[in-house]
């Protein structure tokens, strides 16, 4: 893989590794588009579906014709296509919904959300894509522990108390799935075909 990376970095033009490390909303995605400015990922953002109601096949022959897209360019790059999963795989049509995070903080219950997200994660792998934009556990200046509640997105807070928030954090290995033992600390890890990337 490392081979093929490299290559493709001498290859690529300043323009083609920008538009790698962009990400548009597949509402404004066209062939046009992400051909003329080499786009490196989707989102599907809340609201942003194939159609009212789609199917998770519905999802998966969209990705998939994204992706024969992107891998029909001039280097074939693959792309990554991510969807906002915060409570489940809430974009496809008779997916499981969970509560909100403020909902699971309220359990402080660290093995039901790890369970939690794992289910999630097999939802999302479900439709063809690998990236979730979940958890919502973030630096204290982006508000992760939600004090105040004119931030209109508290609910994507598990808790105002930390270490709630930090208990939480179980999520991530059940979206990504467990980290082998022998594996390297603080590296991104995904345990099979049935986890994402979150």
């Amino acid at each position: 893989m490392g081979i093929r990376i490299r290559d493709l970095m001498k290859r690529m033009t300043l323009a083609e590794k920008i538009g790698q490390m962009t990400q548009i909303d597949r509402k404004t995605a066209t062939p046009e588009i992400m051909k003329e400015y080499s786009i490196g990922s989707l989102i599907s953002s809340p609201g942003s579906v194939p159609r009212v109601q789609a199917t998770a096949e519905e999802w998966i022959q969209m990705i998939n014709d994204f992706q024969h897209g992107f891998l029909s360019s001039r280097l074939g790059i693959p792309m990554i296509y991510g969807v906002d999963a915060l409570h489940g795989s809430n974009n496809v049509y008779k997916a499981t919904i969970f509560p909100h995070n403020v909902g699971l903080g309220a359990t402080r219950d660290p093995e039901l959300v790890r369970k939690i997200g794992a289910a999630t994660a097999l939802e999302v792998r479900a439709t063809g894509s690998t990236y979730a934009f979940a958890p919502c556990i973030s630096p204290l200046y982006i508000q992760p522990v939600c004090r105040d509640p004119r931030w209109g997105q508290c609910y994507e807070s598990y808790s105002e108390d930390p270490e709630i928030v930090q208990a939480m954090t179980e999520i991530i290995p059940g979206l990504q799935g467990e980290i082998p033992a022998n594996s390297r600390k603080g590296i991104p890890y995904v345990g099979g075909k049935g986890k994402v990337a979150a």
